[in-house]
């Protein structure tokens, strides 16, 4: 028996009719694409099916397009070899296992909650979108049979990352948790009932990158490994004591992690935050005044790793309950980051030729969509033409490639540009760190698609849902967020 929300269509394609197929409404665009691949042999990604607002896209929700009984859709597309007649029965959308489903779909897995481990599982989901970081994991050759814990916990992860790809169920991480909690016990607490305590999954992301930068091996011959070299930036500090001016300025260098979104009652977007954490007020002993004095130290980035990782600040002690507080205030923050600004004067001379090409890109693609936007609008087809405005996209890739400061490009698991774009947000929704929940939402690849990891509950979301998540109340808030250096290689490129 069909599923309630299902009707009957037509399907013309290449002169061939297909009349009374069945589509549910409640399935993507992308379930119709492989019925029709099974009539018809064009494969999905060669399909062009015309639908009220241009082609029907993969991600396309069937129930929004006004659909009715005897619709008439129009294919376009050329048939590879048509497949052969299946020696089993086909077996539809509706009737796959939950495991199967996943790996047709291509959704990801998620990770099972073993009590209060939102915090871990959400960790390590976002840390999923480094390919540097999983492959360097693989290369990992210990095992879990060591005396140190950390290693131990090193191996599990390589090997609970194996599972998530390899599944089709939702994985259960019991023993890369019965690691991380012998090399850290303040993530074993318990309360009074027994049951396992919420943690705070800043300090499970702190605490297993630091691990990893430690048990990992070298990421190449003659470099550092993956973490140091892809997660790791450089920031040079300088102290300035403001009650004696005449003090010569302390200039020192220090490797760091992630930078910190200070959320005081000036700030409303991240790169305020950012800027407010890296100028503060500090006291030391001055050797001039022979004691306790104000200075003031500024940090500023002298190396820009290829994933910069931001805390936003949003827990605080609170002595008089004993608990970490929770500061909801909205703070704005953005799909692409210049991170330029958070630089020294020397690195951001280095960037700026950079800065200029890339604004000539962006113009370039933009007017690249216009273009095809009219060519929608105005119904024509696309053509092996190669357009003046995808011309003008290609020469600015090659121009920006050729902007990028050799210096910088040579060290490797830098970002030789200073722009990135979003990859993941880690979010928690409660009044505390030590309660409520945490989600991970990740991008998938370069794709503008995302995943919403709840858990063992992964669904596929939308640009928008990760714009709500800047605060403000009392729904998700971004704790932790991962950018990665953007990418340059074209989206099409061209024959000279």
């Amino acid at each position: 028996m069909p599923p309630a929300n299902t009707i009957k269509v037509n399907v013309k394609w290449s002169g061939k009719k297909f009349d009374d197929v069945e589509l549910n409404l409640d399935e993507p665009g992308l379930v119709f694409k492989a019925q029709l691949f099974a009539l018809t042999g064009v494969e999905p990604d060669r399909q062009k099916i015309i639908v009220k607002g241009g082609m029907l896209k993969d991600e396309t929700d069937m129930n929004k397009l006004g659909l009715k009984n005897g619709h008439t859709f129009m294919m376009m597309g050329t048939a590879g070899e048509l497949p052969k007649a299946p020696e089993q029965k086909i077996v539809f959308a509706e009737d796959m296992t939950e495991a199967t489903l996943n790996k047709a779909m291509d959704v990801p897995i998620g990770l099972t909650n073993l009590g209060n481990t939102c915090y871990m599982n959400a960790t390590l989901q976002c840390l999923r979108v480094a390919p540097e970081l999983i492959q360097d994991l693989q290369k990992y050759p210990g095992g879990t049979d060591n005396l140190d814990s950390g290693s131990n916990m090193t191996a599990s992860l390589r090997d609970l990352y194996r599972q998530l790809n390899a599944s089709g169920h939702p994985v259960m991480p019991i023993g890369f948790l019965t690691y991380l909690r012998k090399a850290f016990p303040q993530f074993s607490q318990q309360g009074r009932d027994g049951t396992w305590m919420q943690q705070d999954a800043e300090e499970c992301w702190s605490q297993l990158i630091s691990t990893l930068k430690s048990k990992l091996p070298p990421y190449a011959e003659g470099k550092q490994n993956v973490i140091a070299q892809f997660m790791q930036g450089e920031f040079t500090t300088t102290l300035k004591c403001d009650e004696a001016p005449e003090e010569e300025a302390i200039i020192s260098k220090e490797p760091f992690s992630k930078l910190d979104c200070h959320i005081s009652s000036n700030v409303n977007y991240l790169h305020n935050g950012i800027l407010e954490s890296l100028d503060q007020k500090i006291e030391k002993n001055s050797p001039t005044l022979n004691r306790s004095a104000v200075y003031s130290k500024s940090q500023r980035i002298s190396r820009l790793p290829a994933y910069l990782t931001v805390n936003f600040v949003r827990f605080f002690w609170k002595p008089t309950e004993q608990v970490k507080a929770k500061i909801l205030r909205k703070v704005k923050f953005p799909f692409e980051l210049d991170a330029s600004q958070f630089c020294t004067a020397e690195l951001q001379e280095k960037l700026t030729n950079t800065k200029v090409k890339l604004r000539e890109l962006d113009n370039a693609e933009t007017s690249l969509k216009r273009r095809k936007r009219l060519d929608k609008e105005a119904g024509r087809m696309e053509t092996d033409e190669v357009s003046e405005e995808q011309k003008a996209v290609d020469a600015a890739y090659v121009a920006l490639e050729g902007s990028l400061d050799p210096e910088l490009v040579q060290d490797v698991g830098s970002n030789p540009s200073g722009q990135y774009e979003l990859a993941a947000v880690l979010t928690h929704i409660g009044r505390t760190a030590d309660s409520g929940h945490y989600i991970g939402w990740t991008k998938k690849g370069d794709t503008d698609e995302w995943y919403k990891y709840d858990d063992d509950k992964v669904s596929p979301v939308s640009k928008d849902d990760i714009l709500k998540l800047d605060g403000g109340g009392d729904f998700h808030v971004a704790y932790m967020a991962l950018y990665r250096a953007r990418s340059f290689k074209p989206k099409k490129t061209t024959e000279a």
